[in-house]
C-alpha cells in the first residue's frame, strides 16, 4: 500500500491533465485486481466510481487525487523514520491509497459484506470540487460518506459554510492633484470593510467553533497615480458557523453596503451550506469506537474550519465526515504523512465495515 501511495505521489497531478492521469492509474490498478470501475467525465474532469457488497445500506468513501501545484522535487516521495514525504502525500494520496486497498481486501471476502461500498475517486477538490458534486447529482449518495482528508485519525464532524462575494464601491473620478473634487472609492472600501467587520453574524459560535471568519481576499481600485479611483471592488471568503442561515448573513452584509454606499453592488459567486453530521448519528459513534480500539487513545470529534467535498453529499441530508491519517504541512513545502497512521486508517476501514 505504501508503495500505491508512492506510484500515486510520482504523478503530477496539480492540472486537469495530471490529475485524469492519476485518476486512470488508479484505474487501471483497480482492474489489474478484477474490480470492474466506471469513469465518468464532466469538462474534461475524470472520475471513478466502483461498488462492491449488496444491501440497502451504502457507505461512501471519497478521495481526490489532485493536488495544489508544487515543485519538481516535491513529486518524488521519500521515507525518514515513520514519515513520507511528497505533495500530496497528507492531502490526500494517503486516504486514496488506503481506501484503495482497503476497498480491495473487502472485495475479498464478500461474504462478510452486508452492506453495500462504493468509492468515489474524483479529480478537482483542490479547486472547486465539480466531480463530487457531478457524482452526488447524478444520485450517487449514501448513508454515511467518509471523505479521506488528513484528521491525525480524528473525526471531522462538522465544517464551516462557505460565502464568497464581491463587494463592488463606486467613486468619482477626479485628478489626483485636486483629490477633493471626487469620491476616492478606495477610502469608500476602506470604510465599508471597517462597517462590515462589526456586523452582528460575527458574534456567533457552536461547540466546535467560536466565531466565524472574514477574509479580505481581493483588492482591484485604481490605474494611475494622478487619478482618484472611481470604482474598488473588495472579494472577500467568509466561512460561518453551522446553525448559521447563510440567507439572512447576505442580507446582512447588502443592508450594510447599501445603506452607507447606495451605488454600491454585493455581488455572490458562492454560497455552501455548512456540513453539520450530529454527534449521536450511529455511523459515528461506530467509527469513534472502531478507531479508539485501534488506536488505544481517544477519538475525538471536532469540526474543521475549512471546506472539503462532504459538503456535495450533506447537502442531500446524508452523514458526511472528514477523516483520514496524520500528517503536517500540506500545501506546504514539507508535506508529509506518517506511514503507520496510513496503515491504521486502513485498517479502521476495513473494521468499520465488517465488525
Amino acid at each position: 500500500m505504501i508503495e500505491l501511495l508512492k506510484d500515486l505521489i510520482r504523478i503530477k497531478s496539480d492540472d486537469v491533465e495530471g490529475a485524469n492521469a492519476a485518476l486512470l492509474f488508479c484505474k487501471n490498478w483497480f482492474e489489474a485486481r478484477g474490480i470492474a470501475v466506471t469513469v465518468y467525465e464532466n469538462n474534461s474532469k475524470l472520475m471513478l466510481v466502483t461498488e462492491i457488497g449488496i444491501g440497502e445500506e451504502r457507505i461512501i468513501w471519497n478521495g481526490h487525487v489532485d493536488v495544489v501545484p508544487g515543485d519538481a522535487e516535491q513529486f518524488n516521495p521519500f521515507e525518514e523514520g515513520d514519515r513520507l514525504y511528497g505533495r500530496g502525500s497528507a492531502d490526500m494520496k494517503a486516504g486514496v491509497a488506503a481506501m484503495m486497498q482497503a476497498f480491495y481486501e473487502l472485495s475479498l471476502t464478500p461474504q462478510k459484506l452486508t452492506k453495500r461500498i462504493q468509492l468515489h475517486i474524483v479529480t478537482d477538490e483542490e479547486t472547486d470540487g465539480a466531480t463530487s458534486k457531478y457524482l452526488v447529482d447524478q444520485g450517487f449518495n449514501g448513508d454515511f460518506i467518509i471523505c479521506g482528508e488528513p484528521t491525525h485519525l480524528h473525526i471531522g464532524l462538522q465544517a464551516k459554510g462557505i460565502i464568497q462575494l464581491d463587494v463592488k464601491l463606486k467613486g468619482k473620478s477626479s485628478h489626483g492633484s485636486r483629490p477633493w473634487e471626487g469620491v476616492n472609492a478606495i477610502e469608500q472600501a476602506f470604510a465599508f470593510d471597517k462597517a462590515m467587520r462589526k456586523l452582528p453574524f460575527l458574534s456567533a459560535s457552536n461547540k466546535f467553533y467560536d466565531y466565524p471568519s472574514i477574509n479580505l481576499a481581493k483588492i482591484h481600485a485604481g490605474d494611475r497615480y494622478n487619478i482618484v479611483p472611481a470604482e474598488c471592488v473588495m472579494s472577500y471568503d467568509i466561512r460561518f458557523v453551522p446553525g448559521q442561515n447563510s440567507s439572512e448573513i447576505l442580507a446582512l452584509i447588502k443592508n450594510a453596503a447599501h445603506m452607507d454606499f447606495p451605488e454600491s453592488e454585493v455581488i455572490v459567486h458562492a454560497c455552501e451550506p455548512a456540513v453539520t453530521t450530529e454527534e449521536n448519528n450511529l455511523y459515528v459513534l461506530k467509527l469513534q469506537q472502531v478507531t479508539t480500539n485501534m488506536t488505544n487513545s481517544i477519538t475525538n470529534l471536532f469540526g474543521q474550519h475549512g471546506s472539503a467535498d462532504t459538503r456535495f453529499y450533506a447537502k442531500n441530508g446524508a452523514g458526511a465526515i472528514e477523516f483520514g491519517p496524520s500528517g503536517a504541512d500540506w500545501h506546504g513545502e514539507k508535506e508529509y504523512v506518517s506511514i503507520s497512521s496510513v496503515e491504521k486508517y486502513k485498517k479502521i476501514l476495513v473494521s468499520f465495515i465488517i465488525d
